[in-house]
C-alpha cells in the first residue's frame, strides 16, 4: 500500500493538491511526563529546532490556512513559543484523550470549510508529501470519511492495529489492549495522524464514546462509526511516524534526522571524513566541495562556501564561512563571524561579530571579538581584541596587511592602519598609523650572573644552611 500511494506523491507535480481550503490541528496537550523535564515535551529540540516547529514549518510550506495547536499543561510555554506565528492556540483543561482533545478546536476552526489534518506534536519527521498524499486520498478514490496513516514497524508493540483490505479500505480499527490475539497479530499500525473533512470531524467527534478499556475517547473510533467507509495509506518509511515520549526516543529521532542530513550532505557533494561524527544544524548551509573532518559541530545560522575545509573539533554557529576558506582545528565560530575568501582561523582561535577579510590569518590561540580584520592581515598567536570593559562592548579594526605580533592584547576602542605592525606582547591602547611600527614594552635590561648567584643562595636555604 505504501508503493502504491507513493505513485500519487509524483502525480502533485504534474496536477497539484486539491484546491479546497486546508487546516491543521496539532495535539500537544499530553503531560510528557516520561520526558522527566521542566520543558514542554513538544519544545525539545531536534537538530536546533523544536520538534513542534519541525512540524509548524512543515505544515506552512503545504499552504495550510489555519492551524491549531491544542494544549493542556505548561501551555504558557507553547503560547510562548508560537507568538508571532500565525498558530491559535485551543485548551484541554482535562486529558480526556486524543478524541476530547481534537474537539477542543472546535471554536478555533468555527467558519472554516475544507479539509482538516490532524498531527502530533511529539511526532514531528512526518513530511511535507505526506501530508499532501493523506489531502490527496481524501478526496480521490473512495471519498473516504477519514484518512489515517499506518505504517509497518519492525516490532508492532502495542500501537494500535489497521485491519484493512488489499484497496487500503478500513474494516476495523482498533487499539492494543482492546485487540484480541488475531488484531494483535496483524503489523498494519495506526500512527494516530489523519485527514478528514471539516464538515465531518465534529459531528463524528460528537458520536463516540469512552466505552474502553482506558476509559477515553478515541479519535480512531470516528473510523469505525455506521456509515461512509474511511481509508488507510502507508508510510514509506516508519522513521517519518516516530513519536518522541522519553530522552532516548528523542535522541534516536535526532539520529534519524542526522543520519539523514548527513546523507543529503554527501549527496551535494560534501566531503564527510567521519559522517557519524558530524551534527548539522536544521538550518546548516553547506555549498558543494566542502571537506568536513571529523567530530564538528554547527548550530544554528551557519552557511560555509565551496572550497572551505573545516578540520576536526571545531564549533560553528552563526557564522558565513567564504570560499577557499580553512577552519580550526579546535575552532569556535560564534555568531557573527565573517570569513572572507581564502582566510584562514587555526586551532584554538575563538571569534564572534568578527569579519576576517579576504587572505587574513589568525592560526592559533587568539580571541577576536567585535573587530574587523582587513584582507591579508596577520594576526599572531596568544592575540586577544579586549572588547569588554564590564559594561560596554567596543571594537577594534585591524587595516589591510597589518601584521600583529604574538601575545598582543589590542584594547578596543582601537584602529590600526593599513600595513602597521604591532610588536609581540604589546598592550596597546591607542590607534597605530598606518605603516608604522607599535612596541609597547618595558626597555629589557639584564644582570650578569645574577640568575647562578640566585640558584645558589635559593639552594643552600632549601637545605637549611
Amino acid at each position: 500500500m505504501g508503493r502504491k500511494f507513493s505513485v500519487w506523491n509524483r502525480i502533485f507535480g504534474v496536477f497539484g493538491m486539491s484546491d479546497r481550503p486546508l487546516a491543521a490541528i496539532i495535539l500537544a496537550a499530553g503531560q510528557g511526563t516520561r520526558m522527566k523535564s521542566e520543558t514542554h515535551k513538544v519544545l525539545h529540540p531536534i537538530a536546533g529546532k523544536p520538534m513542534l516547529h519541525h512540524l509548524l514549518d512543515t505544515v506552512d510550506s503545504i499552504g495550510v490556512e489555519r492551524t491549531v495547536v491544542v494544549v493542556g499543561a505548561r501551555r504558557e510555554q507553547i503560547e510562548a513559543s508560537v507568538e508571532g506565528r500565525n498558530v491559535a492556540i485551543a485548551i484541554q483543561d482535562d486529558q480526556l484523550g486524543t478524541g476530547h482533545a481534537v474537539a477542543q478546536a472546535h471554536d478555533a476552526l468555527k467558519g472554516f470549510a475544507g479539509d482538516v489534518l490532524i498531527l502530533y506534536g511529539d511526532v514531528p519527521m512526518v513530511s511535507a508529501a505526506t501530508m499532501q498524499e493523506m489531502i490527496f486520498r481524501l478526496n480521490n478514490g473512495s471519498d473516504p470519511r477519514a484518512v489515517v496513516l499506518g505504517f509497518r514497524p519492525d516490532d508492532a508493540g502495542s500501537y494500535g492495529r489497521i485491519i484493512a483490505d488489499d484497496q487500503g479500505e478500513i474494516e476495523k480499527m482498533v487499539e492494543f489492549k482492546d485487540a484480541n490475539e488475531a488484531e494483535r497479530a496483524v503489523n498494519l499500525c495506526n500512527s494516530g495522524l489523519m485527514a478528514v473533512r471539516s464538515t465531518d470531524l465534529f459531528i463524528l467527534l460528537d458520536q463516540i464514546s469512552n466505552d474502553n478499556a482506558a476509559g477515553e475517547y478515541y479519535l480512531p473510533d470516528i473510523v469505525m462509526l455506521p456509515g461512509q467507509n474511511s481509508a488507510v495509506i502507508e508510510v514509506d518509511d516508519p522513521a517519518e511516524v516516530a513519536g518522541v515520549n522519553s530522552r532516548s526516543e528523542l535522541a534516536a529521532v535526532e539520529s534519524e534526522w542526522q543520519f539523514r542530513r548527513r546523507a543529503k550532505a554527501m549527496a551535494d557533494g560534501v566531503s564527510l571524513i567521519a559522517p557519524e561524527t558530524v551534527f548539522f544544524c536544521y538550518d546548516t548551509d553547506v555549498s558543494s566541495d566542502v571537506v568536513i573532518e571529523p567530530n564538528v559541530i554547527f548550530g544554528p545560522g551557519v552557511s560555509i562556501a565551496s572550497g572551505a575545509k573545516i578540520y576536526g573539533h571545531s564549533h560553528i554557529e552563526g557564522a558565513a564561512i567564504g570560499p577557499d576558506t580553512n577552519v580550526g582545528p579546535f575552532a569556535r565560530l560564534r555568531p557573527g563571524a565573517v570569513l572572507e575568501e581564502g582566510s584562514k582561523v587555526g586551532n584554538f582561535v575563538e571569534m564572534k561579530k568578527t569579519t576576517l577579510g579576504k587572505g587574513a590569518k589568525a592560526n592559533h590561540l587568539t580571541y577576536l571579538g567585535d573587530a574587523e580584520v582587513g584582507e591579508g592581515a596577520n594576526i599572531g598567536a596568544g592575540t586577544i581584541t579586549c572588547n569588554y570593559d564590564g559594561f560596554f562592548k567596543y571594537r577594534t579594526k585591524i587595516g589591510k596587511g597589518a601584521f600583529i605580533g604574538s601575545n598582543s592584547a589590542l584594547v578596543a576602542p582601537v584602529t590600526i592602519g593599513d600595513g602597521a605592525i604591532v610588536g609581540a606582547g604589546a598592550a596597546l591602547t591607542k590607534d597605530v598609523a598606518a605603516d608604522d611600527l607599535a612596541l609597547v614594552r618595558a626597555e629589557q635590561s639584564g644582570k650578569a650572573g645574577w640568575a647562578k648567584k640566585f640558584r645558589e643562595t635559593m639552594t643552600m636555604k632549601k637545605a637549611g644552611k
